[in-house]
């Protein structure tokens, strides 16, 4: 009951607070793709029930992909990049949150095929409600950073980050507290904004092609130099 009256008010003060911006920002998809800026996807909630996700638009309407969003997509607009970067078009989510199909934190809502896919871990995870961010989502924030650099995005986002994430998740699920989720949620601030943090977002970029790295240890892909890897980091 605590939890959910700290989701249910703070989710509503920072979902009046972001109108503005949200607002700005629907205003530009628009004018950059002349679809609806609104879009809203099947997830998989709390108990096994679905519910409609809400993002702002970053990718064009229509053109046929993948439905995971996996390292670089010419789907993704000009402003969806700078939108997913500092996960501005996951602002809309807050209205889940107020809604209470999610947590502010909690593990990430996926699409259903993936909760099947790996349904004993879910089993435990969405006993919760899903959420806004979770120490997984703060590990992986430069996921597609990551994903980018290995050979299979795809068999390397299943076989590695998403177990890990669900590790992660399952772990912090059984100690989570109100106080506990306010510092999950600082630490996602500060993952978002390297400029308030620039020795903390080196380190996290540092770890993103590490983890890279050992992924093309394991695949058999060839290994960057020392100099790649500080170009690596040096993007962040």
């Amino acid at each position: 009951m605590l939890k959910r009256s700290f989701d249910f008010t703070l989710a509503g003060f920072l979902l009046v607070l972001t109108l503005p911006l949200v607002a700005i920002a629907a205003l530009v998809i628009q004018l950059e793709t002349g679809d609806s800026a609104m879009f809203g996807q099947c997830r998989m909630g709390r108990g096994f029930k679905t519910f409609k996700l809400w993002k702002l638009r970053t990718m064009r309407a229509g053109l046929a992909g993948s439905a995971f969003t996996l390292g670089a997509d010419p789907r993704i607009t000009h402003v969806g990049w700078w939108l997913r970067r500092f996960k501005i078009d996951e602002l809309p989510q807050l209205w889940n949150v107020v809604r209470g199909d999610m947590s502010l934190v909690g593990p990430r809502p996926v699409l259903p095929e993936l909760t099947q896919e790996f349904r004993p871990h879910y089993e435990r995870l969405l006993a919760a409600r899903p959420g806004l961010t979770d120490p997984a989502t703060v590990k992986y924030c430069r996921e597609v950073e990551i994903l980018s650099l290995v050979l299979d995005p795809l068999d390397y986002f299943k076989r590695v980050i998403v177990p890990d994430k669900l590790n992660i998740s399952d772990a912090y699920l059984q100690r989570a507290t109100v106080q506990s989720d306010v510092v999950v949620l600082m630490q996602t601030v500060i993952a978002l904004l390297p400029s308030l943090a620039p020795f903390a977002a080196r380190k996290a970029a540092m770890e993103a092609v590490l983890v890279a790295v050992n992924a093309r240890r394991m695949t058999g892909g060839v290994q960057p130099s020392h100099s790649q890897l500080s170009m690596e980091v040096g993007k962040t």
